[in-house]
């Protein structure tokens, strides 16, 4: 999802030092009261007459972004320090120059007037959103498919025009991949180990070197025919032949489980907050239905076409032999 945040770090740094320097510059000579409330903010910068307070330095470190903060805050405070000194004074020699006037600057200062008002005003919509226990609880009961887990092993048997085809073997036609697959789930039944069957018999060389561990497992992440076969099958129970584009599979279920709703309360009310708060500014929009110039925002032509280079003489690179097998039961995963 899009990042929703506006704040434009230089745009807010810059808008603390002019924000700062249109305010009347400190007398020397303090009230009591004043010098009271100044020792829990004591200047921490002097240049000339500049002078820069402990708050201010500090609400300027928190215009930086996140992954700045820390290091600004700990071993770079010294130099962030030197560079808010800096700018101070380049602004305060702008100001002298009347450089506040200028079209060009006033047009970037109302940008930054608007960017940190709509930026607060993101923080209020942003608080505004709250989701109850019982919300966050009524979004994991209606998903608690996505919190399933299937642990399982499999033997695989290909057939020819498999990606799993192993090579320096016999092709099997499918009905002789199927009635390998359905003799070796008889083997199992009768007593012989499902890994050491696995290890012997599988072309899932991946995992039929570990007695045909697939690991736990998620909806989404095997092909389809499996997935469905795994998730209906009970604990222990040994399965198939089920066909897949991979070949037949015999496939015996270890264990069913499911985060619980503490596991992924955290992770629910992020990702809720999120999705509320987008709906929000896409409300704001299409409520405001906006046009935009077609002409103005047309993309731009396409580049004209390069000259076609000639065919190369060299043959392309062969697949490495030694390239990794990935496990023939698993999509790639999801993000």
């Amino acid at each position: 999802m899009k990042k929703t945040t506006m704040i434009l770090m230089g745009l807010a740094l810059c808008a603390s030092v002019l924000m700062a320097q249109d305010k009347p510059a400190a007398t020397t000579a303090m009230p009591a009261t004043t010098a009271t409330a100044a020792a829990g903010d004591p200047v921490i910068i002097t240049a000339g007459d500049i002078t820069v307070k402990q708050s201010e330095f500090e609400s300027a470190l928190k215009t930086l972004p996140a992954e700045y903060q820390q290091y600004a805050m700990g071993t770079g405070k010294k130099q962030f320090a030197e560079d808010y000194l800096r700018m101070k004074m380049l602004a305060q020699m702008g100001y002298k120059a009347g450089l506040q006037n200028d079209p060009s600057v006033q047009q970037q200062l109302s940008l930054m007037k608007d960017n940190l008002v709509a930026n607060a005003q993101l923080g209020k919509i942003d608080k505004g959103i709250t989701l109850s226990d019982a919300d966050l609880q009524k979004i994991y009961n209606d998903n608690k498919k996505d919190y399933e887990q299937v642990k399982a092993r499999h033997i695989l048997i290909a057939f020819k025009g498999s990606p799993a085809a192993p090579q320096g073997k016999p092709e099997l036609t499918e009905d002789q991949a199927k009635a390998k697959a359905e003799e070796l789930k008889k083997q199992i039944e009768g007593g012989a180990k499902f890994e050491d069957v696995a290890k012997k018999e599988s072309d899932d060389t991946g995992s039929g070197s570990n007695g045909g561990e697939l690991g736990a497992f998620g909806h989404g992440q095997m092909v389809p025919e499996f997935e469905k076969a795994a998730f209906e099958a009970k604990v222990g129970e040994v399965i198939g032949p089920i066909r897949t584009q991979y070949g037949f599979h015999v496939i015996k279920v270890d264990s069913h489980e499911s985060t619980p709703f503490e596991g992924v309360k955290a992770a629910i009310e992020k990702r809720e907050h999120q999705k509320r708060l987008q709906e929000q500014l896409d409300a704001l929009k299409n409520d405001a239905k906006p046009t935009f110039n077609e002409a103005y925002f047309a993309p731009p032509a396409p580049p004209a076409a390069a000259p076609e280079a000639a065919a190369p003489s060299a043959k392309p690179a062969a697949k490495p032999a030694d390239a990794p097998k990935k496990t023939e039961a698993k999509k790639n995963s999801k993000p």
